[in-house]
């Protein structure tokens, strides 16, 4: 397969320790001919560390940040990094603000300034769960600090007169060579592989995008200098009980350990959205993208287990 672009699209991304970042970093390397500097907070934990340059930077040192992006002059930056916990978002108000708002304020700037094409990571949760699923131009409102920090980073975006675009997305799983990164279907399968009980919210619905289709999503945006919003995810709708015991079936694990529990029980009814999901007319459409269901994609992760294990 002939690899996507040329060496001429000179690729930033940061946040490349983090799910999307390290199948990210993958996916450039094995599928385009981009050139590629990734940066992260902490050293590099991607056990694939050929064919790209890797800095160690704070993001938040607002002049090291802008001396990388004058050395290393990229034609696009992807940016993954963020404080995406709900609850740390609530409790580290001023870091939250700076690393999810304030960073990417001067990136969108920086972009018109420096002539970049930027693409974003965003989330559902700009939408409070009332009237899911959501259209790209719906209503933003959100119910947690979370959430109202994206919608203010996707408005510093839009005003700044710069070429971007903002990918939404919807509670990412997959899986990558690094053992340290967990998310719902990994959670889920460890658990209950060991045999241990687990209580799963039954009462709130999302479409999960799996990490693999949100990596391509984002070189499409690059290989088409896409702008303004996209919703990535993909397209049936599960409670998140059934996306574990959709789990467990796969695996033929024993569903008799999963507790339903009500949000509200474990105080997530008020700071979560009740039912997202999205219409993903526009990202097939603009952007090529090509949805996998989460039932198959259980398929390429339970390969991509084995190849990481052998």
């Amino acid at each position: 397969m002939d690899k996507l672009g040329t060496s001429t699209t000179r690729v930033l991304l940061t946040g490349s320790n983090g799910l999307l970042g390290q199948k990210l970093t993958d996916f450039i390397i094995q599928k385009t001919n981009y050139i590629l500097c990734c940066t992260s907070q902490g050293v590099n934990r991607n056990p694939n560390t050929v064919g790209y340059d890797f800095v160690q930077l704070d993001l938040l040192d607002q002049d090291g940040l802008k001396s990388l992006i004058l050395e290393f002059q990229p034609t696009h930056i992807i940016h993954c990094a963020a404080m995406t916990s709900v609850e740390a978002c609530e409790q580290e108000v001023e870091k939250c603000q700076q690393l999810n708002v304030d960073l990417v304020g001067d990136l969108a700037t920086w972009s018109k300034e420096l002539d970049y094409h930027l693409t974003f990571i965003s989330t559902d949760f700009v939408f409070d769960g009332k009237n899911g699923p959501y259209k790209e131009g719906d209503p933003v409102k959100a119910c947690n600090a979370y959430g109202q920090s994206k919608i203010e980073a996707e408005a510093l975006i839009c005003s700044s007169g710069g070429r971007a675009a903002i990918l939404r997305t919807i509670l990412v799983y997959g899986v990558i060579a690094d053992k340290n990164r967990s998310n719902l279907v990994l959670w889920a399968k460890q658990k209950l592989e060991k045999g241990e009980k687990i209580n799963v919210v039954d009462d709130q619905w999302r479409m999960p995008t799996w990490v693999d289709d949100l990596a391509m999503a984002c070189i499409l945006s690059v290989k088409k200098n896409a702008e303004g919003i996209f919703h990535i995810s993909s397209e049936q709708q599960y409670s998140i009980i059934e996306a574990v015991y959709e789990v467990a079936d796969f695996w033929g694990l024993d569903k008799s350990l999963i507790s339903p529990v009500h949000a509200a029980d474990i105080g997530q009814a008020e700071n979560r959205p009740q039912r997202t999901g999205f219409y993903l007319d526009k990202a097939k459409t603009e952007l090529g993208y090509v949805p996998t269901s989460f039932k198959e994609s259980l398929n390429y992760i339970d390969q991509q287990i084995k190849y990481y294990n052998s």
